[in-house]
This record gives C-alpha cells, structure tokens and sequence, in this order.
C-alpha cells in the first residue's frame, strides 16, 4: 500500500481561500482505477457471455477484446488529462469541447443516477453479502414495509457503510485513500486465495478449456452472426470495465498527474485485465461453459464445485469486501466532479467549497452521501442506473470525438502525453461505442428514452444555476 503523508498546508494569507491536496501517488491512483472497476460484475457475468460464446478460446479472447479496447479510450482520455490536469477529469473534457451545457449534462447524470446509484447498489450489495455471514443483518429481515416501501436490515447496514465512506472521505484525502488501499489489498488477497487455491487443491478439470466436439471457433455461425455473438458479449464485458474513468476525476489531487494520471489508467487497466482473466480460469476450471451458461451467480457455484457448499460463506465476505471497496472509490471520485460543476456555477454554491481544514469537497461529499442514501432507500437504484448505461457509454463516445476536436480548437494547450496511435486506435473506439449505443437504443427503445428524460431533467436546474451564478452578489 501506497499512502504518501502530504505536508502540511503553507501559512495562507487572510484572502486566500483553501485547496485541494496533491496528496495521491502513482500506486494509489492504480489502486483507485483497479478498485473503481472490480465491484460485483465480475461474479455475475460470466453466464452472458457463457451463453453468448460457447466456445473456450471466444470467452477468453472477448475478455482481452475489452481490455485492448478500454485501453483505446484511455489513451484519448490520458492525453486530455495531461492537458486538464484537474479535479474533475471528463466533465472538464467534455467542458472544454461542447461547452457548459453538454459537460453540465454529463455530470448531472453523475450525479442523479450513474454515481450516486452506484455507491447505493454497491453499498447495500455490500450489505447484503454481509447478511450472509452474519443472519442478523439479512435482507430476509423486513424492518418496514408501506405500500410498495421495503426498509430491510441490509438496506440501515448499506447506510452506515454510505455515512462511513463519506465521513472518511470528507476528513482528509489520505484517511480515504486508506480506506480504498486496505479494502482494495485485502479485495486482491481474496481473489488471489480463491483462484490460487481453486486451481491447485479445488475439484475441477482441466478438459473443460477444450472446445465440445464438432465446435469450431466459426461456432456454426456466418461471420455477420458471429460477430454480433461478440457484440453482444462486449455488452457484458464492457460493464465490467467501466470505471476507468475515474482516476481523471481526481486528476486535481494526484501527484505529477500530467504523467501519472496516464500512467495509472494503462496499469490499472491491465491489471484489471489479468485478475479477470485469472477468475474466469478458475470458473471454467470448475465446470464447462455449458454449465456456467446456466449459473447467475457463477462465483457461488463455482465455490461450491472447487471446495464445498460451505465455502460460499467466505465467498459471500470476498464479494462484499469487493463491493465495499468500488463504492469507497466512487465515493471519493464522484464528489470531485461536482466540485469541478459547483465552481464552474452550475451546481448548489456550497458544493464548490473546499474544507478549511480537512482540504476535501466536504460539502460535495455530504451532498453525494445524502443523495446516495435516498437512492439505496427507495430500491429503484438498479432500474435507473439500466436507464443510463447507454449514456454512460455515449458520454465515453463523445469524449474520445472531443480529444478531435481539443487538437483543432486548442492546439497551443501542452500535450505532455499525446494519445497512442492516434487517430486510428481512438477511432476504432468511436465506431465500437457509436455502434454500441445505436444498439441499445434500438433494441431497447424505452429504456434508452427513460435515460435520455432523466438526463433532460437536468436542463431546469442548469438554467436556475446559470443566472444564479451571473447575478452579483450581495457586498
């Protein structure tokens, strides 16, 4: 673990207002990108692409697929950073590409649904797995039930663990980012034990990585068929990298970030990369796809065969560790971009201030919190969060076109890291992602008409806080 103590702030003067600390080293912001991404997807979503390619070498090699092709993209994100090293990462992007409304847009949906459902879904998942160790606090426990309304035990623990992240948080950068090292250390021991120990005493078999007789890699499919077999595996493989973006958001509190923050989103990607790979092996180690094509719940089942049904106990703590770390991470991530949008005049004035004393966005992390937890309240987290995935990825789409146009519109801002391969590898990027989301609305129109609404709710409170911010203020 990698926890740099960061020196005291210098005397201020009277006028001068307080900063953020640059307090995050290389290995943390790694360890940030790492913990953002490996939440709960990777025990839930083997059976999509098990079912979606059945053949032992396309379930692996879509793996990598998503790897090289997050890789794409972060290398576009990688040279904006270097050129906007600050807190606030892609709405800065995207800020300084589109415009405020756009950037505005982005960070609402952040904040509505994408973030704050995330740290709600992670924190009561986290809750939940907790309940199956310790009976007390399961979800089997119903604490109120009104019309629909159901507060259960998980639901208070999800809380408490909401209330922790942002006390934490909001008391200096370094007590949160030890909350995310250890959490994320202790995430990677566990791994490593169930795969290690799965592969060398578990009951598995070595046979399942071939190929059932008579499948050929073609998989009986023409090449149209089986390239949106492929498609529709990214759809899982992507969901399970999503978060790399997250390192750009504390782009203001990392140390030499016009190199590190680059640095940091390669590494944690690969690494990222080899702890899904090496979870997948042990799963197909422990039975043929066919069968992981039949389990939601892979990593259970996967236990039970490898050790013994008793061994999903200590599974049950490995994945709440797992959740309980991502929602560290966008808990400590997220509150940096509002910060970044309560500066710019486009969010409640008191989000843009930054703890006298602790040198956090205290307030942009109350604010999160609170939102947070009325979302793990009301259960419709995981509904809302369907609804704009597919913006998500839209809003990743755009920001890769952005790095385009920053090359014309601001050719004279300096590129210490200039993208890999441009324009050809952030190009490829684009088609994926513009594919990708002209699926999805097709396929699932209202879905994709329910985000587009939510995100253009946003538009009354842009406009509030636009003449909020130009009207002068009282002497």
């Amino acid at each position: 673990m990698s926890l740099t103590p960061v020196s005291p702030p210098p005397e201020a003067g009277a006028d001068s207002k307080p900063t953020l600390v640059r307090g995050l080293s290389l290995l943390d912001s790694v360890l940030l990108l790492v913990s953002g991404i490996i939440g709960s997807s990777i025990f839930l979503t083997a059976k999509d692409i098990a079912v979606a390619l059945p053949h032992p070498t396309l379930f692996f090699l879509v793996w990598i697929l998503g790897a090289v092709i997050s890789l794409f993209a972060c290398a576009a994100f990688a040279e904006m950073g270097s050129m906007y090293p600050d807190s606030g990462g892609q709405y800065i992007f995207l800020r300084e590409a589109y415009g405020d409304l756009p950037a505005f847009l982005y960070g609402w949906m952040l904040f509505s649904v994408a973030n704050g459902g995330s740290i709600a879904a992670l924190a009561v998942a986290s809750a939940a797995y907790l309940g199956e160790i310790v009976p007390v606090i399961s979800q089997q426990h119903v604490v109120l039930s009104l019309s629909g309304f159901t507060l259960t035990r998980a639901h208070i623990v999800g809380l408490l663990l909401i209330a922790v992240m942002t006390w934490v948080n909001a008391i200096g950068l370094r007590w949160g980012a030890l909350m995310q090292n250890v959490s994320t250390w202790a995430k990677f021991a566990a791994m490593a034990a169930f795969v290690l120990l799965g592969l060398t005493i578990g009951k598995g078999s070595w046979s399942h990585f071939r190929a059932p007789s008579g499948l050929g890699l073609s998989m009986g499919l023409s090449p149209a068929q089986l390239i949106s077999a492929m498609g529709v595996a990214l759809i899982a493989v992507f969901w399970a990298y999503d978060g790399w973006v997250y390192v750009t958001w504390v782009a203001g509190e990392i140390k030499d970030p016009r190199r590190n923050v680059a640095k940091s989103m390669v590494l944690g990607v690969l690494a990222v990369a080899a702890i899904y790979l090496s979870m997948n092996v042990a799963y197909v180690y422990a039975m043929p796809l066919s069968d992981i094509a039949q389990h939601e719940t892979i990593a259970h089942e996967a236990a039970k065969v490898l050790f013994s049904p008793g061994a999903a106990v200590w599974l049950s703590m490995m994945i709440a560790v797992s959740c309980f770390s991502a929602a560290a991470t966008c808990t400590l991530s997220g509150a940096r971009v509002y910060l970044a949008m309560a500066q710019d005049g486009v969010f409640f004035r008191r989000v843009a201030e930054i703890h006298p004393k602790w040198r956090t966005p205290a307030f942009s992390l109350i604010a999160q919190g609170i939102w947070a937890a009325i979302l793990a309240v009301s259960g419709r987290y995981d509904q809302l969060y369907t609804y704009v995935i597919y913006g998500m990825v839209l809003s990743y789409t755009l920001t890769v076109v952005a790095l385009f146009i920053l090359r014309k519109k601001r050719p004279d801002v300096p590129r210490p890291y200039r993208c890999t391969g441009y324009p050809w590898l952030p190009a490829v990027y684009v088609l994926f992602g513009a594919a990708w989301t002209l699926n999805t609305i097709i396929t699932r129109p209202l879905e994709a008409a329910a985000g587009t609404g939510i995100v253009l709710l946003g538009v009354p409170g842009y406009l509030y806080w636009k003449r909020a911010s130009n009207k002068p203020r009282a002497m």
